[in-house]
C-alpha cells in the first residue's frame, strides 16, 4: 500500500487533480470519442457512445482516487447526522444490543466495535401520497436497502447515485413495493486514513434497520425485501445470514421473505487478491469494467476486515460466502429466503457471483434461486441506468415477484 494515496495530501493533491481535469478535456476526452466512434471499435459493439465514455470516465476516476483518496468536493451524508433536503424523509434508527449473540458477539468485541444509531431515509415514489411513516398497507411489500462503494464510499442518503436502484424498483415494482428504507450504515476506513468502522460495524447497523421495520415500523418479516448492490448486497446476504441462525434467539426476528443481490461482492477475502485469469483481471484488462484489481480494492478490503485481517475474511461465511479457500468447508444456505441475484456479464466480481449462485441453488433448490446475467453489462449496471439492462432487469424482477 506503500504507493497508494501517496499524493493525498494538500497542495500535491489539488496540483495533480487540475492536470487530470486538464489532460482528461484536452486530451483524453477527444481521444475516447474518436476511438469509440466506430462501432467496431468499442469494447462491446451493443454499447453505445455515451456507454464507452462512462466506463472510460469511471476507470479513471477510480485510478485517480487510489493515488489522492476521496474526490469529493463536499462532504458526502454520513451515520453520523440526518442530512435534510426537499422530499427528504429521515429518521434515527436506535442499536439493538440485546440481539447481537454468537459469532457477531466475538466478532464485535474482538474489533471493539459496538451498537450505535443511525440515521435512515424513506424513499418514495414521487407521485405517491402514502406518507412517509405509515403503517404498512395490505399487501404491500418494502425494501430494506443496503447501498454500494467497497464499504468505504458513497450513502444512503436520497440524492446519492446509489438511490436509483430504489427509485427504479419503486417505479418498476408499483403497487406492490411504496417504499424503501435505506440505510446509512457506518463506513470502514484504515491507513493512511484514520481507521474506522471495521466489519462488523455496518453489520451491527443492519440489524438495527431490520429489527425496526418489523418492531417499529410493523412490517412481517415475510413482507420485507432486503436488497443490496455490490459491497450493500453483503451486506444484506451477511444480514440474512444472521437471521437465519439466530432467529428466535433473545427476540431475533425471522428472515425476509425475500433476498434481492446487485452485482453482489460475496468473496472479500481471496476476491481482494485476484489472480491472472480472473473475472477481475480479463474484464479490466479487455476495457469492460470499471472495477480495477488490487489498489483502492485491497484498502478496501483490509479497512472492512481491520484487525481481523484479510486471511480471517478468507474463511467468514457472513462476508465471503463464495471464497475458495478450502479451510472454508461448506457454506450453508438452508433456510434462505427467494433470492433473485443479478450480476453484468463482463463484470469483475462475475467468478464469485456465479459461485454464490452455484452454492445458493445446491441448498434452496433452483426454483428458489433466480440469476439473470445482463451479457454486456458491467459492475452494478443498474446504478448507472445502463440501458436496455436495467429496464430489462427491473422488469425480471417485477416477474419474479409475480407482477
Amino acid at each position: 500500500m506503500a504507493k497508494s494515496y501517496a499524493l493525498r495530501h494538500q497542495p500535491i493533491k489539488a496540483v495533480y487533480l487540475t492536470g487530470q481535469v486538464l489532460a482528461t478535456c484536452l486530451v483524453r476526452l477527444p481521444i475516447w470519442l474518436l476511438i469509440s466512434l466506430p462501432v467496431s471499435w468499442r469494447p462491446r459493439p451493443s454499447w453505445t457512445l455515451k456507454q464507452c465514455i462512462i466506463v472510460k470516465l469511471v476507470r479513471l476516476l477510480n485510478s485517480v482516487a487510489d493515488q489522492v483518496g476521496s474526490l469529493e468536493l463536499r462532504a458526502k451524508p454520513n451515520h453520523e447526522a440526518i442530512v435534510p433536503g426537499e422530499g427528504v424523509n429521515g429518521f434515527w434508527i436506535e442499536p439493538v444490543p440485546d440481539l447481537v449473540v454468537g459469532d457477531l458477539k466475538v466478532w464485535a468485541t474482538a474489533q471493539d466495535v459496538h451498537p450505535v444509531r443511525i440515521p435512515g431515509y424513506w424513499i418514495h415514489n414521487s407521485d405517491d401520497l402514502l406518507p412517509p411513516f405509515s403503517p404498512p398497507q395490505p399487501g404491500e411489500k418494502t425494501l430494506l436497502q443496503f447501498h454500494g462503494g467497497g464499504y468505504k464510499s458513497l450513502s444512503a442518503h436520497p440524492t446519492d447515485i446509489t438511490a436509483n436502484i430504489s427509485k427504479g424498483l419503486l417505479q418498476h415494482c408499483a403497487p406492490l413495493i411504496r417504499r424503501a428504507l435505506s440505510v446509512e450504515y457506518r463506513l470502514s476506513n484504515a491507513a493512511p486514513f484514520p481507521a474506522r468502522n471495521p466489519f462488523p460495524a455496518a453489520l451491527l447497523d443492519a440489524l438495527a434497520a431490520y429489527v425496526y421495520l418489523v418492531q417499529v415500523a410493523g412490517f412481517a418479516p415475510q413482507d420485507i425485501i432486503v436488497e443490496g448492490d455490490s459491497a450493500g448486497g453483503n451486506l444484506a446476504l451477511a444480514l440474512t445470514r444472521y437471521l437465519v441462525e439466530h432467529a428466535g434467539e433473545h427476540g431475533v426476528p425471522p428472515p425476509p421473505g425475500r433476498l434481492l443481490l446487485a452485482s453482489p461482492w460475496c468473496d472479500i477475502g481471496s476476491g481482494a487478491r485476484p489472480l491472472p485469469g480472473s473475472s477481475w483481471r480479463v474484464f479490466w484488462n479487455a476495457g469492460l469494467d470499471y472495477l480495477r484489481p488490487g489498489g483502492g480494492l485491497l484498502h478496501c478490503g483490509r479497512a472492512f476486515g481491520g484487525a481481523l485481517g484479510l486471511g480471517a475474511l478468507d474463511l467468514n461465511r457472513y462476508v465471503s460466502p463464495a471464497s475458495l479457500h478450502p479451510a472454508l468447508g461448506k457454506v450453508p444456505f438452508k433456510g434462505f429466503p427467494p433470492t433473485f441475484i443479478s450480476a453484468g456479464g463482463c463484470e469483475a466480481l462475475l467468478d464469485e457471483i456465479r459461485v454464490l449462485r452455484d452454492r445458493m441453488t445446491v441448498d434452496l433448490g433452483e426454483s428458489m434461486v433466480a440469476y439473470r446475467e445482463e451479457p454486456d453489462a458491467p459492475h452494478d449496471f443498474m446504478v448507472l441506468k445502463w440501458e436496455p439492462a436495467t429496464t430489462d432487469t427491473y422488469k425480471a424482477i417485477a416477474r419474479w415477484l409475480g407482477l
